[in-house]
């Protein structure tokens, strides 16, 4: 049976979407064949604003609605501290465990040399610059909280090695016990994320 083209093009826009398979992505098209139009406009135009209606902050590459963004602005923050993540998810992880009260920055992915993405490509040098820059609170700590991965292993490893090359005196920080290996940040429990803070240890 021909699938009609405007279905075969949705089925294949799905499965470009990471962790969707060609079932999936057949299972979302035809299940929005039968959502009411009002809803299809509503849900299109979502995704139409996505990009259009939000901005990186210049301060820490969070996404937000404003530059600077909400955190980065709020001056109830510690300024002292910096929590780096690899990606904007993260940083709502930590945020509902209450428990942090620093600043962040968001590298945007880690480095991993099989998919040619090494350390110019995500946000390392915006972090040192940060680092460095001569703002009215002096950066005391930077809290590496990338996933332990390999990937994010490996670059927990350049960071610290880059940081304390270029800043001298500064502590750099790993989260400690508490997050199991080859796991992601975004899919731990409020718990364990505030054990992992506390339980930090010097890079």
């Amino acid at each position: 049976m021909k699938i009609p083209r405007p279905v075969l093009s949705l089925i294949e826009s799905f499965q470009k979407l990471p962790g969707i398979g060609p079932k999936s992505a057949q299972r979302l098209t035809y299940y929005l064949l039968h959502v009411p139009q009002i809803e299809l406009d509503n849900f299109a135009e979502a995704l139409a604003s996505l990009k259009k209606n939000t901005v990186l902050c210049s301060i820490c590459r969070n996404v937000s609605e404003e530059d600077p963004c909400s955190i980065c602005s709020d001056n109830l923050r510690d300024k002292s501290i910096i929590l780096v993540v690899e990606q904007p998810l993260d940083v709502l992880a930590f945020e509902k465990t209450g428990k942090y009260k620093g600043l962040y920055h968001i590298l945007h992915g880690s480095i991993n040399p099989l998919e040619n993405i090494g350390p110019d490509e995500i946000y390392i040098d915006d972090l040192v610059n940060r680092v460095k820059g001569r703002e009215s609170v002096r950066v005391e700590e930077v809290i590496i909280a990338t996933n332990p991965t390999m990937e994010g292993e490996a670059t927990a490893m350049y960071l610290s090695k880059k940081l304390k090359a270029e800043i001298k005196k500064l502590k750099v920080t790993r989260l400690g016990m508490g997050i199991p290996t080859g796991a992601d940040l975004e899919y731990a429990d409020d718990t364990t994320l505030t054990q992992a803070l506390l339980g930090r240890r010097e890079l």
